[in-house]
């Protein structure tokens, strides 16, 4: 027998769900859960800092940050079609907190508004990012109705890059010279997983600061883990930092044997649990100025060094058979 396909069919009445934009909406999208979904459609992961954060005498609905760059994000919510005072809102918003970040979601984006989306991102700078995002309700025959967010405008990533290379400080193109070398190296490495790393580095220093995520490690089908190299110029030294999903236990069970983690990568290591509901951490840093080209070389094999030990550590811990999984940084 052919399988048996569903119908989709969106529900036009956001209300049905959401009854009120603070009260029920901005309440729901706060969860981590729901702003990880939007963050996966933006491309951002989002960590949330405030509902309803005071601006003067006004209050934007969730005031947040980017989980590793630390970048401030706005988010204004709206469950009719885009309109001007909605517009206003964000610029003021924006300003206020000042944000790098700003996201308006929508129950329906007007052309106009897509207009002055696409116009104030091509006349910002490159760390500044309008995202015009639709929320829809959606189901198959008689399930439960299902979010999506639609992304209808967003920073045209290409062209801020292009823009910045022209506008780099110092500190800027010297970053952005070293993780173009780092990625030339995995690029030319035997190793295919570090090859694959090389296309999602950003192109341009400026972007996101000291810290990258480039991948995603998947251990099963339920825990995951993310990988971000850093660099730091003012310290001088360059780590690797792992997050790992909340309630996956990877991060507890290879805790029960940090000292001899922590001899393996021969390197100082942090150990963060973030509590309840929110990703743990483990640090690698190692000395190392990225200012000195000359040492680049040993940079590089020691990122690489740490991220095989790890991978081989999480088998041996039991923690599942490790598997690259792409995910690019915005």
């Amino acid at each position: 027998m052919k399988p048996r396909l569903g119908k989709m069919s969106k529900e036009e009445n956001l209300r049905l769900i959401w009854a009120h934009e603070a009260g029920d909406f901005s309440k729901w999208l706060a969860e981590e859960e729901n702003l990880s979904s939007l963050g996966e459609a933006i491309g951002i992961s989002i960590e949330l800092d405030e509902r309803e954060s005071p601006v003067g005498e006004f209050s934007v609905d969730l005031f947040a940050k980017e989980e590793d760059s630390g970048r401030r994000i706005v988010i204004e919510n709206q469950l009719e079609s885009s309109d001007h005072d909605h517009l206003g809102k964000i610029i003021t918003y924006a300003s206020g907190k000042g944000a790098e970040v700003v996201v308006w979601i929508v129950k329906k984006a007007r052309e106009e508004h897509k207009q002055a989306i696409m116009w104030l991102n091509q006349h910002t700078d490159e760390n500044i990012g309008f995202f015009l995002v639709e929320i829809e309700l959606w189901k198959i025959d008689d399930s439960n109705l299902a979010p999506k967010f639609n992304v209808v405008e967003k920073p045209n990533a290409w062209a801020k890059t292009m823009k910045a290379a022209e506008n780099l400080s110092e500190i800027q193109r010297e970053r952005a010279e070293f993780w173009r070398a780092l990625a030339d190296y995995f690029r030319a490495s035997k190793k295919s997983d570090f090859a694959e790393i090389a296309s999602l580095l950003p192109a341009a220093g400026g972007q996101g600061g000291p810290l990258f995520p480039l991948k995603k490690l998947r251990f099963d089908d339920e825990s995951k883990c993310q990988i971000t190299f850093m660099a730091n110029s003012v310290k001088k030294r360059i780590g690797v930092k792992f997050a790992f999903a909340p309630g996956s236990g990877i991060f507890q069970r290879l805790r029960e044997r940090a000292k001899g983690i922590e001899s393996d990568f021969g390197a100082l290591s942090e150990w963060k649990s973030a509590g309840t509901g929110k990703a743990d951490k483990i640090f690698i840093f190692r000395n190392g100025d990225m200012k000195d080209a000359s040492s680049w070389p040993d940079f590089f094999e020691w990122y690489c060094g740490v991220v095989a030990k790890f991978i081989r550590l999480a088998a041996e811990k039991n923690c599942g058979n490790a598997v690259f999984q792409a995910r690019a940084a915005s």
